[in-house]
């Protein structure tokens, strides 16, 4: 297939996160009965738009993003306000920051059940790796394993607790005083082992040298493995693959901003696409994956405090329920615009980090 199919698929599957974004947000409003003015996926001049119950619905080529207009709301005119009954500003401050974080939260639920759908389909083995069975397929040279565990071994328990999937394995260890004590089935026998973890220094996912507990041992891996997963088991792994990709851009925002990690893994519009086009080619199973990622990054960002996104507006709804009384208008107005020009800012230098990645830049 052509490039421009996969650029195609790109557009439509990040105007389907876009719009489950704006979706929240305009269900909390219409909930408590703010208009909703405009609903567009996409900025710039309008492609298309429709007027239907009240709303004018909309589509814009700059697909980085979408908004609805609530009345009496303008992120562009911050002092522009309406006290009418259907306004945003004439609700009280806690309803506000419903509505605010509406669209935040759509974008979890949305990658919540593209996770769970993926497991009631059948996870391809390489974007759900940690849920592999805990069976041995390979033993480290000079490692604790290597001397007392075997290929095939299946490790039920450490230290008494119940193994069921790969990835507890090394979070137990981690967590767990030396030495650790395994139960495992060899050729339908249990064992009790006792081995003492080797300390290694690694690379994290933020590429930070950090020091690690193994023992040794990697899982039982089959050529184009499916991992299936029961109804419970896949409302399970929905949970905690949107919690870790929540946690993960957390910790990558917090490491970014304080310098822990280099700003070039900032990317912008490019990156975004890209990723959707690289994983779209290996099939729908991946894109899926991709598409949930990006819904809870869509998700994680519009939550920081940042004036002029969805965390800043929160910050100012609260202090407005905490003062009782709503933020000065100059200081409201120059915290917004600041807010606009860092996100120019920073969409403009993940660009810049994209043109230099395709460029070969260092």
């Amino acid at each position: 297939m052509n490039l421009i199919f996969y650029i195609f698929i790109a557009i439509l599957a990040l105007s389907v996160i876009v719009f489950f974004h704006e979706l929240g947000h305009f269900l909390a409003a219409r909930f408590f009965g703010v208009k909703v003015e405009r609903f567009s996926i996409g900025f710039g001049k309008v492609l298309f738009k429709k007027h239907f119950a009240g709303t004018e619905w909309a589509f814009a080529p700059i697909l980085l993003g979408g908004y609805v207009k609530l009345k009496g709301q303008d992120d562009l005119n911050p002092l522009a306000r309406s006290n009418d009954p259907d306004s945003y500003n004439s609700k009280k401050p806690w309803q506000r920051i419903i509505i605010l974080a509406a669209g935040p939260i759509a974008n979890f639920v949305l990658a919540f059940f593209i996770y769970f759908a993926l497991a009631l389909k059948g996870a391809p083995v390489s974007i759900a790796s940690n849920y592999l069975p805990p069976i041995i397929g390979e033993l480290a040279k000079n490692s604790p394993a290597k001397k007392l565990l075997q290929k095939k071994d299946k490790i039920l328990f450490i230290n008494g607790q119940k193994i069921r999937y790969w990835y507890e394995i090394g979070q137990v260890i981690k967590n767990t005083k030396e030495p650790i004590k395994l139960t495992i089935l060899r050729n339908g026998k249990k064992l009790e082992l006792t081995l003492k973890p080797k300390t290694i220094t690694a690379k994290n996912q933020f590429n930070e040298t950090i020091k690690r507990k193994i023992i040794g041992i990697l899982p039982l891996v089959k050529p184009h493995q499916i991992i299936h997963f029961n109804f419970l088991q896949a409302l399970k792994y929905a949970y905690i693959e949107t919690k870790n990709a929540a946690l993960l851009i957390f910790k990558g925002v917090e490491k970014i901003s304080t310098g822990k990690v280099d700003s070039k893994n900032i990317g912008g519009a490019i990156t975004i696409f890209d990723l959707i086009i690289k994983f779209s080619k290996l099939g729908i199973s991946y894109l899926l994956f991709i598409m949930a990622l990006i819904s809870v990054n869509l998700g994680v960002l519009n939550l920081l405090p940042i004036p002029a996104l969805d965390g800043g507006h929160i910050m100012f709804n609260l202090y407005e329920l905490i003062t009782q009384r709503a933020p000065s208008q100059k200081v409201y107005y120059a915290l917004t615009m600041f807010g606009w020009a860092f996100l120019i800012f920073l969409m403009a230098f993940g660009m810049y980090n994209d043109i230099n990645r395709i460029w070969g830049g260092k």
